[in-house]
């Protein structure tokens, strides 16, 4: 019996199964849609498709760097039980492969590649049936570049950081880029540089901190100098490469970077489930830590 395209659309609405997998049932019950339904329940599929409306806010941030192109993705599922398990990490590479590949720029568009075997969705449906929770990317972002990229990932996969950094991969600017990662993770910086702030924030900051230091009693013209020192501050806090080394607080991360003869051309930071409805984690804390062992 023919397989139309409107039996593997009910089939696929009725199940919530991938495309591939409603065809191949219907193909298998030779086009009876009841024994296809069985079919795809009897393989796990369908209950997959069950488990899309539960939450996933575990799993873990995960880097690929493939030669001068890098991936960093979250990939969520239900349990950390399963976040820990190295075949979730597999199936992250897998996803990161796929994405590096097939240039895609959006979770949307990367579910409805078609690999070798079937869609990018229709595959983390087959993950679901045998892993038993749903799997979810969340998001992710990729860099191509002349430079060379460097990335850390901490807690295995709590937080990761990935850079796109510009000159040579000598063994000074992959060390320099290693310990500039690892100050992204620890400082979660707003900018990069001085020039990324917008000059509004300046002004608004300005403003706040001079109402400061004159609700603390100070004239208006003490005020306003005291200001300068603060902004100077704000910079310090905020932006990457003016704030203080966390390995050696006598540099800046500018002495570090220069170091090394390379630059930070671009950056990206993802905490594992932030904003997702989940228990909060101090990941900062944890990385200081790992900092202190570092300088003993």
């Amino acid at each position: 019996m023919a397989i139309t395209a409107q039996d593997v659309k009910e089939l696929r609405d009725r199940t919530g199964a991938g495309m591939m997998d409603c065809k191949k049932a219907l193909t298998d019950a030779n086009g009876d849609m009841e024994k296809a339904a069985d079919l795809l329940r009897e393989r796990g599929i369908a209950k997959a498709a069950k488990k899309a409306s539960r939450i996933a806010a575990e799993g873990i941030v995960y880097c690929y760097i493939d030669g001068k192109a890098g991936v960093l993705v979250e990939l969520n599922c239900e349990s950390d039980f399963v976040a820990t398990n190295p075949q979730f990490s597999e199936i992250a590479e897998e996803i990161s492969k796929v994405i590096l590949s097939s240039g895609v720029s959006t979770v949307e568009e990367l579910l409805a590649v078609n690999t070798k075997d079937s869609t990018v969705e229709d595959y983390l449906k087959g993950k679901i049936a045998i892993i038993g929770e749903k799997i979810a990317v969340r998001r992710f972002t990729v860099y191509k570049t002349e430079g060379f990229i460097e990335s850390y990932v901490h807690l295995g996969g709590k937080l990761g950081v990935m850079l796109e950094m510009t000159g040579e991969a000598t063994e000074a600017a992959k060390e320099a880029a290693h310990d500039v990662a690892l100050q992204v993770a620890f400082s979660k910086p707003v900018y990069v540089t001085k020039d990324e702030v917008d000059p509004a924030v300046i002004e608004k900051e300005k403003e706040v901190l001079k109402q400061q230091a004159m609700n603390e009693g100070k004239p208006e013209a003490i005020a306003e100098k005291m200001v300068m020192g603060r902004i100077k501050k704000f910079y310090e806090e905020n932006c990457l490469v003016e704030q203080a080394f966390i390995k050696d607080d006598s540099k800046k991360v500018s002495d570090i970077l220069k170091a090394g003869n390379t630059a930070i051309k671009s950056l990206v930071f993802y905490v594992m489930g932030e904003g997702l409805e989940k228990k909060s984690e101090d990941l900062s804390e944890e990385v200081a830590k790992q900092v202190a062992s570092m300088k003993n």
